[in-house]
């Protein structure tokens, strides 16, 4: 290969399940795609194209997928990861878990700036986002990936 920054990988992209459309790598790309595209929201693409290349998965359809996130996807799947991950951490712990940041975030407000209480909401918000994103990423990766394998039909010529 002759493009430098290539070159210490060149060896695993020649495999043609990276490339070609068969159900197998594409129900991996898919998945892969979907986990990323949900989980991170930075360098998505970067990470899916990775681990598709390690896991043999399609190598395009991995990238396309990522794109389940994007200026008008975003905040619904936020605010439902939000939601779904309060409800989460609400039924392993006794009380309202966004009723006590929201509170806080108010108490904050009143003391400092709306910016302030934006970023302490932001920085409190964080685990409850985290668990809805990590619950959707895996659930929709599975869901993806079976939904390939059983709807791909093959070609018959």
């Amino acid at each position: 290969m002759s493009n430098r920054w290539l070159r210490p990988v060149a060896r695993h992209l020649d495999d043609d399940r990276l490339w070609h459309f068969d159900r197998e790598p594409v129900a991996r790309g898919v998945a892969i795609g979907l986990f990323f595209g949900l989980l991170l929201p930075l360098a998505q693409f970067l990470f899916a194209a990775v681990l598709a290349i390690v896991l043999r998965g399609n190598v395009p359809t991995a990238a396309v997928s990522t794109l389940i996130t994007n200026p008008i996807t975003f905040p619904p799947i936020y605010w439902l990861a939000y939601r779904l991950g309060t409800r989460l951490i609400e039924a392993r712990s006794a009380g309202p878990v966004a009723d006590v940041i929201a509170s806080e975030a108010g108490q904050v407000a009143q003391h400092t700036g709306w910016l302030e209480s934006v970023l302490y909401w932001v920085q409190t918000a964080g685990l409850p986002l985290a668990t809805g994103l990590l619950v959707l990423a895996c659930c929709a990766s599975l869901t993806g990936y079976v939904l390939v394998r059983v709807l791909w039909r093959p070609h018959r010529h």
